[in-house]
């Protein structure tokens, strides 16, 4: 059984969450190697869904579901690290909008063959949702500062987009009565992921792994903290209506980063930044429906 209501307030605490784990991962990439902060922040989210899966006394899944979820879980390996040195090397309030785009438009694209096409409120909320998030991405002056970092953030940008993407369709194949476990099995694949390109990085450099810095690992913690919300919420939302619904909502997530980047980062937010933010609450209720 569906449900509209559920379904978005579950995709805006799901973009909430994941736009302030965005934050402090990217923060946490400026003291730490995008490698460490994605290990740590995924073995804290790990340990979350599982302690969480334990506290409901949630069954373990058929292996369909876990593949299913292990697959989702290759992807947003692929997403996070990408996104967190987007955000090292980039501007955080175009990294994360530009990734956005690309992650909501797959799903969008998925569900639209898979499940049919949304009303047209709803399609007229994805359209001012996708225009949102653009505005949201230009950044304030009108220009990045430099053109080989322009170029290498909008690059890595859109590979955490795809990945992200992939993220969100196969996780909404892990379908079951349960949330903790399938999200667990994609974390775990995850880690598993971050830690064997660590390991081949290693290897390739002849050299042992960097250090972890001590004043990085509480950014760590909550990236991964803020990581596990933001995956849970999206599952529920999911669970509770159409994939590309909960996927735009989610997708909504750059908004959070560029306030937190503005009120503690004193990142600028030009004019076409706050059109854009208007733009993306106006697109709620329509999404919604």
């Amino acid at each position: 059984m569906t449900s509209p209501l559920a379904t978005g307030v579950f995709g805006l605490a799901s973009a909430t969450s994941w736009g302030a784990g965005d934050f402090s991962g990217g923060l946490a990439t400026k003291r730490a190697p995008v490698f460490t902060v994605a290990a740590v922040s995924k073995l804290a989210s790990l340990a979350t869904m599982l302690f969480f899966a334990w506290l409901r006394a949630e069954q373990i899944p058929s292996l369909h579901v876990l593949v299913w979820a292990g697959a989702a879980g290759v992807g947003g390996a692929v997403g996070l690290m990408a996104l967190y040195q987007a955000l090292a090397v980039g501007v955080m309030g175009v990294a994360a909008p530009v990734s956005a785009v690309i992650a909501a438009t797959m799903p969008v694209v998925f569900a639209a063959l898979s499940e049919g096409l949304p009303t047209d409120l709803q399609l007229t909320g994805f359209g001012l949702a996708m225009a949102a998030v653009w505005f949201i991405s230009r950044p304030a002056g009108g220009a990045l500062p430099g053109r080989p970092r322009q170029t290498r953030g909008l690059t890595l940008a859109a590979l955490a987009g795809l990945g992200f993407g992939v993220f969100y369709i196969f996780i909404s194949r892990a379908r079951a009565n349960v949330v903790f476990w399938p999200l667990a099995a994609s974390q775990l694949v995850t880690l598993v992921t971050v830690l064997a390109v660590v390991g081949i990085l290693a290897l390739a450099r002849r050299s042992s792994t960097d250090r972890l810095p001590i004043d990085a690992v509480p950014l760590m913690l909550l990236a991964g903290l803020l990581d596990a919300g933001g995956n849970a919420f999206f599952l529920l939302a999911e669970h509770a209506g159409r994939l590309d619904v909960a996927a735009v909502l989610a997708s909504l997530y750059p908004a959070s980063t560029v306030v937190l980047a503005r009120l503690i980062l004193n990142e600028r937010v030009s004019r076409t930044q706050a059109v854009g933010i208007v733009a993306a609450l106006a697109s709620i209720p329509l999404i919604a429906g």
